[in-house]
């Protein structure tokens, strides 16, 4: 029996040295940098330390159970103004003070086609509360009659769309970003179900590979020109340079004729677009790329001007250089404009809308509210939360603000994940929580 003792030892020194390893990798991928050095004008750009394996950390979704909701900002509180919808990914108040929600899940791709890493990602999304069923595929309307702060009443306005988020009225008619394009259907304020078929604007870059499918649309102040959000087809342009064509970019359309030019690019994944109110310029939140380790890069909030190029996927926050991306010149770096302000590395910045006013108090009165959806690819998490950042003199000034947090329990789990940000004709903040599916409003106490 004397053989069994070396192999006794053998086999403490494999698990040992497989723990050492799965301690290795796991440590490989965890952010150095507390958050707040990665926020602000000014971030803290480490060199990439991408892990041995791609961190995969994302916050398995639950729900909220009853009497739960998230925490707001002391001075604020929060009610559930519409609960048991289906994947809210957008929301758009309108002057009569209904809320009209598009409810949707990524298309299916029209090929059918998956890749081993399409699948995993699949299943990680399916974690994170997305994809678990099909796209509801609808714009629904919510109204809330007495004014109680609760839509008593919800109405299917559009169906059979294609994966629909971005919307904004102008005049009689509403214009729906879908996947794959930009549509327009009469509309009065005050309406609850739209008959009329679409007319089509425009075509936007769609599938079959859709990476970043997520569009929105946003109406200049007089209406003539549509501008529209149009993320990446990849993560830094693994899948080629020739299914990037025209995305990774804000579309400026003309609303009558459907014409469209580039208006910025080098965005990698740009959703939340508003109106600064003090300068009349556009900004917008941006997705930045992933897989470079959890200190970088930072996603981010910046004005946007005609012209703007912001390095994606070369180069990203004003000229570092990603070795990654394909077929990039060097002389370019010295084109790349620098955002105005960061949100930290993953936090999946989505929703954006501006203060107007001191509704919810004097410390937010001027500046930015932004849906941090959460990160998959940063461990510890980050995002998950609602934020605002305050502004002076039309520019960020100060670190964000935490608005409506615990999105995550204490097991790290989501009971919901905030997405687009808008206020109503209250002044009161509207959040669209998809994996949680609630639209909730937080108002002054």
């Amino acid at each position: 029996m004397r053989w069994k003792r070396p192999l006794i030892v053998i086999v403490v020194l494999l698990i040992l040295v497989v723990i050492a390893g799965w301690v290795a990798m796991r440590d490989s991928g965890r952010a150095r940098l507390p958050l707040s050095a990665q926020m602000g004008p000014t971030p803290d750009i480490v060199p990439p330390a991408p892990p041995l394996v791609t961190t995969v950390n994302v916050a398995r979704v639950v729900g909220w159970k009853a009497g739960e909701m998230p925490t707001p900002a002391p001075g604020l509180k929060v009610n559930a103004f519409a609960a048991g919808l289906r994947h809210p990914r957008w929301i758009l108040p309108l002057a009569n003070g209904d809320v009209l929600v598009a409810e949707a899940e990524a298309p299916a791709r029209a090929d059918g086609h998956q890749s081993l890493k399409d699948r995993i990602a699949r299943l990680v999304m399916r974690s994170a509360g997305s994809g678990a069923a099909p796209s509801a595929n609808r714009i629904t309307l919510l109204r809330d009659a007495d004014g109680d702060g609760v839509a008593e009443t919800r109405t299917v306005l559009l169906s059979g769309l294609n994966s629909p988020v971005g919307m904004a009225v102008v005049g009689d008619q509403l214009y729906v970003a879908e996947a794959d394009k930009l549509t327009r259907f009469p509309f009065h304020v005050g309406d609850t179900k739209i008959e009329a078929p679409g007319v089509k604007v425009t075509d936007l870059p769609g599938g079959p590979l859709n990476h970043h499918w997520v569009k929105n649309v946003i109406a200049s102040p007089d209406g003539a020109k549509l501008y529209v959000s149009v993320g990446s087809n990849s993560n830094v342009g693994e899948n080629g340079m020739a299914a990037e064509q025209e995305r990774a970019a804000i579309w400026e359309v003309d609303a009558r004729t459907g014409q469209h030019r580039i208006f910025a690019y080098g965005l990698r994944n740009p959703n939340g677009m508003a109106w600064n109110p003090m300068t009349g310029d556009l900004w917008a939140v941006v997705n930045e790329r992933d897989e470079l380790g959890s200190d970088i890069v930072p996603d981010y909030l910046t004005s946007v001007g005609l012209g703007d190029f912001f390095g994606w996927p070369c180069f990203y926050w004003g000229g570092y250089s990603d070795k990654r991306a394909p077929d990039c010149d060097p002389q370019q770096a010295q084109y790349v404009r620098r955002p105005d302000y960061a949100l930290g590395a993953h936090t999946a910045a989505l929703g954006l809308s501006f203060s107007t006013g001191g509704k919810l108090g004097p410390r937010f009165a001027e500046g930015a509210f932004i849906g941090l959806h959460g990160s998959w690819n940063r461990r510890p998490k980050a995002g998950y939360q609602v934020v605002f950042v305050p502004f002076a003199n039309g520019k960020p000034a100060g670190k964000p603000v935490p608005v409506l947090s615990d999105f995550l329990n204490a097991r790290g789990q989501a009971r919901g994940r905030p997405v687009q940000v808008a206020i109503d004709r209250t002044g009161a903040l509207l959040v669209a929580d998809d994996a949680g599916n609630h639209v909730w409003r937080v108002s002054a106490r």
